[in-house]
């Protein structure tokens, strides 16, 4: 909770420092990396820091968390706090970065906006970014203890046991320990992240779900290249050179798109690889026997690209009450229906609780929809791939 003191700084200065946020984080993000350029190399994704996202999600959570602040003094932003928390796990941040960011954002905001930060409105934002940095650092030594690792030692060395081509641009790998041991405990919808070595020495991490259930003695991620100027290093790396016996670093799992317990309806909707979470879900509701309510929505360019499709249908298939329904923009004879996925066509059971995952837009499109036919916004959970431009949208 903010001070009294800094309550009505807070709210007089907020116009002024959000609609200068995005220039205060391109010149933070330019004073970090001059001062430790391996944080760049080794930790940030250069592909959203070229594209200006991770900015932008800086941006957007540091705004939202000022706004909850003022707007609800009582209550933390806990979810986007989590989404953040879970985030930086897998990336193994440490307490000690958070007097880092600190440092450098600052200096950001007095180079920016000079002469407006006296003494008063530095005091008030200092307690915004600790309250924020504060409960990211607790939630994340949670997050350690929980996986059983020191804090920020989230990585292990692990062999690819199968590499197997999903369509022309998704792979699949299974993943093992080198020692025999077996893979961590992990609950479905949890993701790993994957860190490799560049050919300019770079060491740079991507996230990828676990895109099979807890239970099997090894993991599986599924991997799509990313298309674009540049592509996506990892991505392209995996495709290109990660074969069958090749050793990759890969992190405890973290992520917090997680099944709730018990008998409730479930709406479970994703586009493109956005399906390899509710695979892993799926496989886990098949084999515990799971007789609850399964609505299954998948979007995808066509058949040809969607990846896990056969094992999708299997998975629904298995559930005495899951239902499928599939959209396709090119879905040739396949019977799928054309288009983009559209829920309000559909007959949703009673109390269901909707968890998304997928591309931005179809993030906002299938959440309006859904709030429109009166699911409740907490109801509604989401996982986006990449920086969170979305972030205390949803609270």
């Amino acid at each position: 909770m903010l001070s009294e003191q800094a309550v009505p700084v807070v709210r007089a200065t907020l116009p002024a420092v959000g609609g200068a946020l995005d220039r205060i984080t391109e010149r933070f993000y330019g004073r970090l990396f001059a001062a430790h350029p391996e944080l760049l190399r080794d930790l940030f994704n250069r592909g959203n820091q070229a594209s200006g996202e991770q900015r932008q999600a800086l941006a957007g959570s540091i705004a939202a968390f000022a706004v909850a602040l003022l707007e609800r003094p009582d209550e933390r932003p806990d979810v986007m706090l989590s989404r953040i928390a879970h985030k930086h796990a897998s990336l193994g941040v440490t307490s000690a970065q958070y007097k880092t960011v600190h440092e450098h954002l600052f200096a950001a905001i007095v180079e920016v906006l000079g002469d407006a930060v006296t003494p008063e409105v530095a005091r008030a934002w200092d307690e915004v970014y600790w309250l924020m940095a504060n409960a990211l650092i607790a939630v994340e030594a949670r997050l350690y203890q929980q996986a059983g690792v020191a804090e920020g030692q989230v990585w292990r060395s692990m062999e690819i046991a199968e590499r197997r081509e999903e369509t022309s641009d998704t792979v699949s790998f299974v993943l093992r320990h080198t020692d025999g041991t077996p893979t961590a405990a992990f609950l479905p919808g949890q993701y790993v992240s994957v860190q490799v070595a560049l050919p300019d020495g770079a060491r740079q991490i991507r996230q990828y779900s676990l895109s099979a259930a807890p239970g099997h003695p090894q993991w599986r991620i599924t991997v799509k290249r990313v298309a674009g100027d540049p592509a996506g290093e990892v991505s392209s790396w995996m495709h290109d050179h990660a074969r069958e016996g090749d050793t990759v670093d890969v992190s405890a799992p973290f992520g917090d798109l997680l099944l709730p317990e018990g008998e409730s309806p479930l709406l479970l909707a994703s586009a493109g690889i956005g399906s390899t979470p509710m695979l892993a879900m799926l496989d886990h509701l098949a084999a515990t026997g799971s007789t609850r309510p399964v609505v299954v929505v998948h979007a995808d360019r066509a058949p040809a690209s969607h990846a896990h499709a056969a094992e999708l249908r299997r998975l629904v298939d298995a559930l005495p009450q899951g239902t499928l329904h599939l959209w396709y923009e090119e879905p040739g004879d396949s019977g799928a229906r054309t288009g983009r996925a559209d829920v309000t066509a559909l007959d949703l059971p009673a109390g269901v609780t909707a968890y998304l995952c997928g591309p931005l837009p179809f993030l906002r499109t299938v959440r309006g929809a859904l709030v429109g036919r009166g699911v409740a916004a907490a109801d509604i959970h989401y996982e986006v791939f990449g920086p969170d431009l979305w972030l205390g949208n949803e609270n």
